[in-house]
């Protein structure tokens, strides 16, 4: 019987070792592992298991796959908390983000995103997509559904009720905050007080106040101190959207606006801000044009300029902004997408103002950013920053990383080319090359931190039990491709891209693979 009973016992045993040693659905054999909370990297296996991190250290049972990870860098999947990704239902594979490492996408920023956000998100939860999203609810879009065409002016006591109605509706749906574009239409005309009105709203359901400020170069600091009044009265989490000094006027204050920063956050307010890794910027072409001559729509401003008087006014008001920002002309300028003219894409505006018109006068140039909003507008991207300001920005500990930039239909138009390489160019030039990060901050920037300023749960960390977003790349040889004048460049240097613990990219290449997540704020 006794023998009869340890043989029985064995068997089992073995069977047992049996099952366990395919316990886990793939392991990342070797790899240096740098976990994102920024502490130094270390050599272990990690395990996924139904598409949680099941374990990380010297795992000696096998699995159904075993990757080879020895010589390469094993971390979070990367966050992108500022992208303009809204079209991702058309544009599913989001294969300019997935191919950088990143793996979860913030959609809803500068004020801009899908109204009814529940519909937005029972919608997508129907579809299939690489990377997981969240979103913001913008501001810019509720005061256009609450106030109709009508900007120039604060709302009325119902519009506001409305406005409340929207946020809070869209924060109980999931949204993960309020986002505002207070350089752009209509957002540009709101007051402080109704922001703050707005995002006690958002503050009620912990949700954070993303905010592309009002003054970017030339009243920079006194648009710091609106956003941390709305986060102090408020009582909201701010996040100070691409943070910078746009025009060499103001360039060399990076320790200035950080002091400012840092006043605050010791005055306790919770402060952060992200940034995207260029000296150029990129939105509409219609920023160059005041917004009092584009308040009410199209037709209004093209009547505007059919009027000698209103005309001459723009055109001297341009002017002024122009001195302000230090430029003698628009070179500073490129149009990235007109569709009126797609010729035009790639040139800055002087070269642009001598194709069409024969010649580069200021007075000229100024005709020829009018004529482009007249023929419906183009894209643009914007030299003007400093890279000394962006590396003194960088190194700050509450900097993150975001390339506010949408999904790229590759080839198409001439774009800025963060959306193709921002996360890459980071690992890249700023911490191989340059060094103005070690790598272990660098991948906490880009994982942890964003994760814990927008409260999305069991992310951003490699650690046992989170969800399996994870990337192995090599810190060698990844690198961004992309450049101003040829931007459809995907980067590379990652042998493989997780999300969800389903394999998206191998040998930087998109395998189709669609097992993202929609994040509702407060779920898990």
């Amino acid at each position: 019987m006794n023998t009869r009973l340890w043989l029985t016992l064995g068997s089992l045993l073995f069977a047992g070792f049996g099952l366990q040693a395919e316990s886990y659905d793939f392991v990342l054999r070797g790899g240096r592992v740098v976990d994102g909370t920024g502490n130094p990297a270390f050599f272990a296996d990690v395990a996924v298991k139904d598409g949680r991190i099941a374990a990380i250290g010297k795992i000696a049972e096998g699995a159904k796959m075993e990757y080879n990870a020895k010589g390469l860098i094993v971390a979070p999947g990367f966050i992108d908390v500022h992208t303009h990704a809204e079209d991702i239902d058309s544009l599913p594979d989001a294969e300019n983000f997935v191919r950088m490492g990143v793996t979860t996408l913030v959609l809803g920023n500068c004020g801009g995103s899908k109204l009814e956000v529940g519909e937005f998100f029972d919608k997508m939860e129907k579809l299939t997509f690489s990377p997981n999203f969240c979103t913001l609810i913008g501001h810019g879009t509720v005061r256009g559904k609450a106030m109709g065409g009508s900007f120039m002016r604060p709302p009325t006591d119902q519009e506001l009720d409305t406005m409340r109605g929207l946020v809070a509706q869209a924060m109980k749906d999931g949204a993960v905050g309020m986002s505002t574009g207070l350089i752009y239409l209509p957002g540009s005309f709101a007051k402080t007080e109704e922001l703050v009105e707005l995002a006690r709203v958002v503050a009620k359901h912990d949700g954070i106040y993303a905010t592309h400020q009002r003054h970017e170069g030339n009243g920079i600091f006194e648009s710091l101190d609106e956003v941390f009044r709305i986060a102090r009265e408020a009582g909201v989490r701010a996040e100070i959207s691409h943070i910078k000094l746009a025009g060499q006027a103001n360039w060399g204050q990076t320790a200035k606006v950080l002091a400012a920063i840092e006043k605050a956050r010791a005055e306790g307010l919770d402060i952060t801000q992200d940034q995207y890794a260029y000296t150029a910027s990129s939105t509409g072409m219609s920023q160059t044009i005041p917004d009092e001559a584009r308040e009410g729509g199209r037709d209004k401003f093209i009547e505007r300029i059919s009027d000698p008087k209103q005309k001459a006014k723009i055109m001297a008001e341009m002017k002024a902004n122009l001195k302000k920002r230090g430029p003698k002309n628009y070179a500073y300028a490129v149009i990235a997408s007109y569709r009126h003219d797609r010729s035009l894409n790639g040139l800055n505006i002087v070269e642009a103002t001598k194709k069409v018109r024969g010649s580069t006068s200021l007075n000229n140039q100024i005709e020829m950013l009018l004529e482009i909003e007249k023929n419906g507008g183009a894209s643009g991207v914007f030299h003007g920053m400093s890279e000394e300001d962006l590396a003194g920005f960088m190194r700050h500990p509450n900097t993150m990383f975001a390339s506010d930039s949408g999904s790229r239909s590759f080839g198409k138009d001439v774009p800025h080319p963060r959306g193709y390489g921002n996360n890459a160019r980071v690992l890249g030039r700023y911490v191989r090359e340059m060094k103005v990060l070690r790598l272990e901050e660098a991948v906490r920037k880009m994982s942890s931190l964003p994760a814990t300023a927008f409260r999305l749960k069991e992310r951003g960390e490699l650690r046992e039990g989170n969800w399996a977003d994870i990337i192995v790349f090599n810190p060698e040889t990844v690198a961004d491709h992309a450049e101003y004048k040829d931007p459809h460049h995907y980067s590379t240097g990652f042998k493989y891209v997780f999300v969800n613990g389903v394999a998206v990219v191998e040998d930087d290449k998109h395998l189709g693979a669609k097992p993202g997540q929609v994040l509702r704020h407060g779920a898990k």
